[in-house]
């Protein structure tokens, strides 16, 4: 057996496609505001491939650049002043920020009807309430793929490998909305290789390269790899040894090419749906119904039928 390869690159075009045609349609131009504060490398090239896709898309994108020694309280008004502005739909302050300046300090500063990172508290307790709310845009791509991929969510038993506010929690949290039975393991979890060996869904996310070998993996796992790093030699490498895991797994995302591409596409997606929400238009509602999470989410949470014990 050979898992298949889940096309990252694909999967993120189709929904940028879906996500133009909507913004087409629309009587306005939804508007993203990108901070960057410093010259970190990484992510100066991240925010430029973000810009890249929301012009494509038809948002109007702009990215604020902030020297490195840009004070908490400069950053805090460049932010009130995105939030105040009527055109600014989406507003996202690139991650990691310079040591100087407290991280959920500025979070908290953004309205969490124009945070599309979707890392505002207020965000967070909807997404774990399984409320409607902007959903952080990685695991809202794994859904995607797990999706695109023909994934049978539902019943299955889904470990999330990493326990992270910015995936691993969030994950899982989707996970249980589509009715998986959830496991998030960690660095301290006894007994980790069985614990992922019991997985339907293993969902690798702890930063480590090649840290999920072949005998971690239960055959015919579907393996989404959010890991990316960069080893001796330069090249990028996941958290889950893909060569290995090939011959096993049902399905895998590579690295690059699986859960990157869809990040983006999942931004511009939560652009799309926080300008919707604020001017009141339904064509601006976001691509993401057909994910089974996000009707649960958006849907049998929020209504009145009890929750299934």
């Amino acid at each position: 057996m050979t898992a298949r390869i889940i096309d990252g690159k694909a999967i993120a075009a189709a929904l940028r496609e879906t996500i133009a045609t909507r913004i087409a349609a629309l009587p306005y131009r939804p508007g993203l505001a990108v901070i960057l504060v410093g010259e970190d490398a990484a992510s100066t090239v991240y925010v430029r491939n973000k810009d890249r896709a929301a012009k494509a898309a038809g948002l109007n994108a702009s990215t604020i650049r902030l020297p490195a020694e840009t004070s908490p309280a400069s950053l805090l008004a460049t932010i009130q002043s995105l939030n105040d502005d009527p055109d600014i739909d989406g507003i996202l302050v690139q991650l990691p920020l310079p040591p100087h300046i407290a991280t959920d300090v500025i979070i908290r500063a953004i309205d969490p009807a124009k945070d599309v990172d979707g890392f505002h508290p207020d965000n967070v307790a909807a997404l774990a309430l399984g409320a409607p709310s902007l959903v952080p845009c990685t695991p809202s791509g794994v859904m995607h793929l797990l999706h695109a991929a023909g994934t049978n969510i539902s019943g299955a038993r889904a470990v999330v490998l990493g326990r992270s506010n910015i995936v691993g929690r969030p994950m899982a949290a989707l996970l249980l909305a589509a009715d998986a039975t959830t496991t998030i393991a960690h660095s301290r979890t006894a007994n980790l290789p069985d614990e992922c060996r019991r997985a339907d869904i293993l969902i690798a996310a702890v930063g480590r390269a090649n840290m999920v070998t072949a005998d971690w993996i239960n055959p015919g796992a579907t393996i989404i790899d959010v890991g990316i790093n960069r080893t001796p030699d330069g090249t990028l490498t996941g958290d889950v040894d893909f060569a290995a895991a090939l011959p096993i797994a049902g399905a895998i995302t590579p690295v690059p090419g699986g859960v990157g591409p869809m990040t983006i596409a999942c931004l511009l997606d939560n652009t799309l749906l926080a300008a919707g929400r604020r001017r009141g238009s339904k064509a601006g509602g976001s691509s993401s119904g057909a994910i089974p999470a996000m009707k649960s989410i958006a849907g049998t949470f929020g209504s009145s039928a009890p929750e299934p014990r």
